[in-house]
């Protein structure tokens, strides 16, 4: 049976974490904010080393989740899940199935999508037992795809703004984790003519860059180090902090990675410090998120679609401009128009 239990967090609407001992389930879902709309965001399984370990990183996400939305101009809020547990052993249909009623429980304050270890065949599972959810398997399809091409279309603005070229040719490009947003990303851009480097835990995922984009592959471990243009975080979060930031030998960096900073002031400081560009992630990688609001929520076309996908470029040609102009890090800059704009909703209700 499934029992929930409540939490206050402050800042938070909502924190609930569910445990269902006969499927196994252990989940957290997080509810920052719906000022602006109900809050959406993805379900991530993952090996959490314990609950406080989960539950700090489910907080960050939903945060995030809040920005990525303000800051894209969707009337949405921000919310996330986590389930604790390794997806390629742990997961059940019966474990999905409760995952999909805890959603339910929360009434529509949370919609439920896909994310790392959770795939749109659960989500399939999980939508036999709540509305609240995006992302099936006959819905809008890869969010990757509209993530990576927001990503890919953030470089493109850097390298016009920052690195000197009206185009990628010739740019060197260092992927961190080539899953579905760094694979995607890979594509677009070696067809544009950048020369790539990545590294991820699946070894078969670099053999086919290397095969399928003539990447060079590196080890996860090294890839901050990477001599290149770019610097892509496409795998999980916290990778920029005191102790990478010091061996980067990039010019900017701009990736598809959630929560990309440890820390988002000190961490920002000190890449503004080194004279590195940073795209704030939260805006650069809302692309699935936009997807999953313009196809399925909105019912549009996919020319519609891409029409928003490419004004990503607009709002991080305003941020760095803006953080030029002020002295600021852009991510604080990016922080400060999502606030404002979640502000400004939450004083009309």
């Amino acid at each position: 049976m499934l029992q929930i239990e409540k939490r206050s967090v402050d800042h938070f609407e909502q924190v609930v974490v569910g445990t269902d001992h006969c499927t196994g389930l252990h989940a957290i879902i997080a509810v920052h904010s719906t000022a602006l709309g109900p809050s959406l965001g993805g379900v991530r399984m993952h090996p959490y080393v314990d609950e406080a370990a989960a539950e700090f990183d489910v907080l960050r996400l939903a945060w995030a989740m809040t920005r990525k939305a303000a800051i894209s101009g969707l009337p949405l809020g921000g919310g996330k899940a986590v389930v604790i547990g390794d997806h390629t052993k742990g997961k059940s249909r019966d474990m999905m199935l409760a995952l999909g009623e805890m959603v339910e429980r929360l009434d529509g304050a949370y919609i439920a999508a896909e994310d790392a270890g959770i795939n749109c065949k659960d989500i399939d599972i999980v939508a036999e037992r709540t509305a609240h959810r995006v992302g099936t398997s006959s819905a809008s399809g890869d969010p990757g795809v509209s993530t990576a091409h927001g990503v890919r279309i953030g470089i493109e603005r850097i390298a016009r703004r920052a690195l000197g070229g009206d185009s990628l040719d010739g740019l060197t490009v260092a992927i961190q984790g080539v899953g579905s947003v760094g694979m995607h990303l890979a594509d677009m851009l070696h067809a544009r003519g950048a020369k790539l480097i990545v590294a991820d835990v699946n070894q078969s995922a670099c053999d086919y860059a290397r095969d399928k984009f003539d990447a060079t592959v590196t080890e996860p471990a090294v890839i901050h180090q990477a001599d290149c243009d770019v610097f892509a975080p496409c795998a999980l979060g916290g990778g920029l902090n005191p102790q990478t930031i010091p061996n980067l030998n990039c010019k900017a960096i701009a990736g598809g990675a959630n929560n990309q900073l440890l820390d988002e002031v000190t961490d920002a400081q000190a890449l503004l410090k080194r004279g590195i560009v940073y795209a704030p992630d939260y805006l650069l990688n809302a692309g699935g998120l936009i997807r999953l609001y313009v196809l399925e929520i909105l019912s549009e076309t996919q020319a519609e679609l891409d029409a928003r996908l490419d004004a990503i470029g607009d709002s991080l040609d305003e941020v760095l401009e803006r953080a030029e102009a002020e002295g600021e890090t852009p991510a604080a800059i990016a922080q400060q128009i999502a606030d404002e704009r979640v502000a400004a909703a939450a004083n009309k209700v």
